[in-house]
């Protein structure tokens, strides 16, 4: 018997890929809100057009807008919340550079991977509901983020406040090693190291100073020694400033940390030790603030649940899909589960290089991963 043609729109992974194009093209460094707002603009121009529900929260302390889109369906009860986040850390002009473009199966632009592909992909999902007049058991709620680069400092409560009036949470961070998806996240924290010595001229009284950035690599040294592979334990010093002139014993320096553990109680171990670092030189004052700013959280009942039922409508698609034990990037998805919620994370888009300059995705991961997204709204109840 013939099957008769039908009018319903398809999953279609160019179409998928334009729209990525689009989003990618909107440079949105984090630091830069007037530029991250151009693409919440978009976003929420595309999402009104579908007949969302909007709530736009400004901007304050110099990070952009968060969007909020609900469904027009499903009240106002516990539903599915879509957690992306709309800015990168490739800055302005970054696109004249490494431009958007495809090479066989492989997508190229800055923040394609990590996570504008992601992002889209649930936007398009939501679409093809719209499109195909479906709704769904659950209401679907959508959250842009602006800042989640640099650790979501203003958007953190309002994540968190969604999520505890939330079921599920979904989040379209990139996939990871050939489409895995992430089940458990090492908590991250992020320190801030100042030194004060003392200055003086290094030819003429060389002796009378007392060099901050001396004193700063010494610290450094002992902050890199703290890394435990075995542990799961990892520090990185990554950004260090200092000194005046080359003539001049330097009596400032700067330091910024970062921290990623396994579970609470080493992050409680280790935010103590490097709280607690005190000067070599005792004429040189050190101090040092931060802590943790996402905590760690475990693949538990919910998220092994919620992780099953994934990887069920992936086979019902077409593949296997796998999760990683443990992964050191954070993410918000670390606030959602943290909470109890179950979260699923890393659902965006297969590829490799994120903060790179030879960031990408592959083309042939947009249409499945766009279905699992669909087979999730559809499904979760």
């Amino acid at each position: 018997m013939t099957q008769k043609p039908t009018n319903q729109p398809r999953i279609d992974a160019d179409e998928i890929f334009d729209g990525i194009r689009i989003w990618c093209e909107f440079e949105t460094p984090s630091d830069e809100p007037a530029s991250v707002n151009k693409l919440v603009d978009k976003v929420e121009g595309d999402l009104r057009q579908l007949g969302a529900r909007i709530e736009r929260v400004p901007g304050k302390d110099g990070w952009g807008d968060v969007l909020k889109a609900r469904s027009p369906w499903g009240g106002d009860g516990p539903g599915i919340l879509v957690l992306s986040h709309l800015d990168t850390v490739h800055p302005l002009g970054t696109i004249k550079k490494q431009k958007f473009e495809r090479k066989g199966d492989v997508c190229f632009g800055p923040g394609i991977y990590d996570m504008k592909g992601g992002a889209h992909l649930a936007f398009y999902a939501y679409r093809h509901l719209v499109r195909t007049a479906k709704q769904t058991k659950l209401p679907i709620t959508f959250l842009y983020i602006p800042e989640e680069e640099v650790g979501s400092p203003t958007s953190r409560q309002i994540i968190e406040r969604e999520a505890l009036k939330s079921k599920y949470v979904l989040v379209t961070e990139p996939a990871r090693e050939g489409g895995k998806i992430v089940t458990a996240r090492k908590g991250v924290g992020r320190f801030d190291i100042e030194m004060h010595g003392r200055p003086a001229h290094s030819g003429a009284r060389h002796e009378d100073g007392r060099s901050a950035i001396k004193e700063m690599a010494r610290q450094i040294l002992s902050i890199e020694g703290m890394t435990d592979y075995g542990r799961g334990i990892t520090t990185n010093v990554g950004i260090v400033h200092g000194g005046t002139f080359c003539n001049v014993v330097p009596f400032h320096c700067t330091a910024e940390v970062d921290l990623r553990v396994p579970d609470q109680a080493i992050a409680d171990e280790m935010c103590a030790r490097i709280l607690g670092l005190t000067a070599h030189d005792p004429d040189v004052v050190l101090k040092v603030s931060g802590g943790l700013n996402r905590p760690p959280y475990g693949k538990n009942e919910g998220i092994a649940k919620l992780f099953d039922h994934a990887k069920d409508l992936a086979r019902e698609i077409g593949f296997e899909l796998q999760d990683v034990p443990l992964t050191g990037g954070g993410s918000d998805g670390n606030f959602t589960a943290a909470l109890g919620v179950p979260t699923l994370d890393g659902l965006g888009v297969d590829g490799k290089g994120a903060h790179t300059d030879y960031e990408q995705a592959y083309f042939s991961s947009f249409e499945p991963r766009a279905r699992l997204m669909l087979r999730l709204f559809e499904t979760l109840e």
